[in-house]
């Protein structure tokens, strides 16, 4: 059961449940695809969404008038609306909840170039609204036509697991029967990927190897992940398929560096520990950790001693979907939620692709090579960002 945190303690909520899930990544569209491409080998190159059309959820001209970040977020939306079905809601009892790292940057670096090339007259008046970090969360308000809190949460790369938690909020609370929680990022342009290389946060060989003695840096992707919660009295009253539950989650800070992890992980463990306290399980009780897990020396060390402090050596089965996918920022906790939820309706856990060469340093237990069959149990999906921003969810199955 979802708590929400308030300032005596634990306060019991409604039950929040997955009725609905949309996603767009480089290894795959829609849920089929991305499972497959979750369960092969890494790709090579740039890791891209392939093949996208935004022609197939906008007009021509509206198109050009949202930034592909935007575009990412509706197309997510609309494919986990359709997946719930036949929701009902009450437009002012539906929200939204939407996150991004970065926003509109793909549209901010061509109007700069208008601007020094042209001169200031020659601006797009829709730059405002299409760089604007609120634009996915805007537009896939319009398109649903709900009317209840519509908010964006940028906290670099937990934007999307805390728009996810923050969206069960709404459930649980009771302000919303049914709410959108997810993120997206398009930020491969020129400018993004060259600031990236610059403060050296990117792989040099181009290849994702989460908590492998050879990782050397993130490989940056794009994409976005949405699910669809609702309380479940009314998933059960309209006679939803239920994927899970969203069981608690957490939020931390770790009031330490712009970009650098807490030493020893001790941000990322707290942030943990809360996600249990709410959820109201013990470290016992966890199954499975989708980590972070971003191919960073740092960031994955920091996160191994994490989760040796909570869970103790070697804990739960460990997988870093980054390995395939790359690192979204923003949309990734949004894109890994789904892939959690996924692990416990196919009962599998993917690989941590590129995990070769065992780090003597990281005693976790990363599932590699092939997928590993499991009974499904409460998982944590963790995101760990910029500026210290920490985010878990607590996802599990469905119990009576």
């Amino acid at each position: 059961m979802l708590l929400g945190i308030g300032p005596d303690g634990p306060v019991q909520g409604r039950r929040v449940v997955i009725t609905g899930m949309g996603v767009l990544a480089c290894c795959g569209t829609g849920l089929d695809a991305f499972w497959d491409g979750l369960n092969r080998p890494q790709s090579e190159g740039e890791r891209r969404v392939p093949d996208f059309d935004p022609s197939d959820w906008f007009g021509p001209k509206d198109a050009r008038r949202v930034d592909r970040f935007a575009q990412f977020s509706v197309a997510a939306a609309d494919m986990a609306i359709a997946d719930a079905g036949e929701i009902g809601a009450d437009p002012d009892r539906a929200g939204v909840i939407f996150g991004t790292g970065v926003g509109g940057l793909e549209t901010l670096q061509q109007q700069i170039s208008v601007f020094v090339e042209k001169g200031p007259r020659r601006i797009s008046p829709f730059l405002i609204p299409m760089m604007m970090p609120n634009a996915g969360a805007a537009n896939v308000s319009m398109r649903a036509g709900w009317r209840g809190p519509c908010e964006t949460i940028t906290t670099a790369c937990a934007a999307g697991t805390h728009s996810v938690a923050a969206a069960a909020r709404l459930v649980a609370g009771g302000r919303c029967d049914v709410a959108i929680g997810g993120g997206a990022e398009a930020a491969m342009t020129g400018v993004g990927i060259g600031s990236f290389t610059n403060m050296t946060a990117l792989s040099t060989t181009g290849v994702s190897r989460p908590f492998d003695a050879r990782r050397d840096g993130f490989v940056i992707t794009e994409g976005a992940g949405a699910l669809v919660l609702e309380s479940l009295e009314h998933a059960r009253r309209r006679g939803a398929r239920i994927y899970g539950e969203i069981l608690g989650a957490g939020s931390t800070a770790d009031a330490h560096h712009i970009t650098a992890p807490a030493p020893g992980g001790n941000g990322a463990a707290a942030c943990m520990e809360l996600a249990l306290a709410d959820a109201g399980i013990a470290a016992g009780d966890i199954g499975h950790i989708n980590a972070h897990g971003t191919s960073t020396p740092l960031n994955d060390m920091a996160e191994s001693q994490a989760i040796a402090k909570v869970f103790g050596h070697p804990g739960p089965p460990v997988t870093s979907t980054k390995g395939v996918t790359g690192h979204a920022l923003g949309g990734a906790g949004a894109i890994e939620a789904v892939a959690v939820t996924l692990s416990i309706v196919r009962r599998l856990i993917p690989p941590t692709a590129g995990y070769e060469e065992p780090d003597p340093d990281i005693t976790l237990d990363v599932v590699h090579g092939s997928a590993r069959p499991w009974e499904p149990a409460p998982s944590l999906s963790n995101s760990f960002g910029f500026g210290g921003h920490n985010g878990t969810l607590v996802i599990g199955p469905v119990e009576e």
